[in-house]
């Protein structure tokens, strides 16, 4: 049986759905976090993302004291990004001080006790600047756990809408505690496709992708948040995204959370991902083809 890892007494405190784990033993539970076998990084990662929610959403609650600064085209970063990640890596480092953390403010840090560590946390305190500096309610925090260079764990939340994404390695993905699973669309005049760019991106990239998309009878989607639009798709709410660049912990939570309900994704170099970002093709199984394809035209 699959099951979800949250300590219960956490879930109920998030607000989740407690018929879920009314239907699941606490015997059950305990056993599957002793098979994730992470020294309770996991059970942490779930309180850290909490935590860091509330004190982002405190933020958002009050923009007209928040500092904004450009950091370049289309590229903001705020007082609340910053505080976040700090709040996030204080944590990590204290509990696991010999795990290496790469995050989007603070770069990557490691332990001098350890400078090759079997742990990775790749953090983002505020997917969604853009939207969340404007009040616009679609941005989230993620946290991906990677272990030799094998993405196992990843959390998404939104704290506005009180929505906790996870994807477990091998067991599963979840949304507050219920299994979720890709969409069953075989074309893609059946949903919307998200999309996304940045000023990585190749000089027309977005107009080529969304013409295709468009003449094929799709709907493009953009929230200009990139975790959350993976998450979504891993929800079945979006049938597949495409980016031709994005930072690793922009979406390889995300893309784990695809991968483990029933979704495909290109496979990479994890390693080579955490240096330099990569490419993203995340569908459902019925319409991945045709979004690689078009993804591939797109970047020519």
């Amino acid at each position: 049986m699959r099951v979800h890892f949250c300590d219960i007494t956490l879930a109920k405190n998030l607000g989740f759905a407690k018929t879920f784990y009314e239907t699941h033993s606490e015997k059950v539970l305990i056993m599957s976090r002793k098979n994730l076998n992470d020294a309770g990084r996991y059970e942490q990662a779930v309180r850290i993302i909490q935590e860091a929610g509330d004190l982002a959403l405190k933020y958002f609650e009050n923009l007209n004291d928040l500092i904004i600064e450009k950091k370049g085209h289309q590229d903001l970063v705020s007082q609340a990004d910053k505080e976040v990640e700090v709040f996030i890596r204080g944590i990590i480092s204290m509990k696991f001080p010999e795990d290496q953390i790469i995050g989007e403010e603070g770069g990557s840090t490691t332990s001098s006790m350890n400078a090759q560590s079997e742990y990775i946390w790749v953090i983002d305190p505020i997917d969604g600047t853009a939207n969340f500096v404007s009040g616009i309610p679609a941005w989230c925090v993620v946290i991906a756990l990677v272990h030799h260079n094998k993405v196992v764990a990843g959390l998404i939340l939104d704290p506005v809408r009180k929505e906790l994404f996870e994807g477990l390695a091998g067991i599963g993905s979840f949304l507050n505690g219920q299994r979720i699973s890709v969409s069953q669309s075989e074309g893609l005049s059946n949903g919307s496709v998200a999309v996304g760019f940045s000023n990585r991106s190749k000089k027309g990239f977005i107009n080529r992708l969304v013409n295709l998309i468009v003449d094929e009878g799709g709907v493009f989607y953009r929230n200009a948040s990139g975790a959350l639009s993976l998450a979504y798709v891993a929800a079945g709410r979006l049938i597949g995204y495409s980016e031709d660049h994005m930072n690793p912990w922009d979406y390889l939570a995300g893309q784990l959370m695809v991968k483990e309900a029933g979704g495909r994704i290109e496979e990479q170099d994890i390693a080579e991902v955490l240096v330099s970002g990569g490419r993203v093709v995340a569908a459902a199984p019925g319409v991945f083809g045709d979004i690689q394809r078009f993804t591939d035209i797109s970047m020519m």
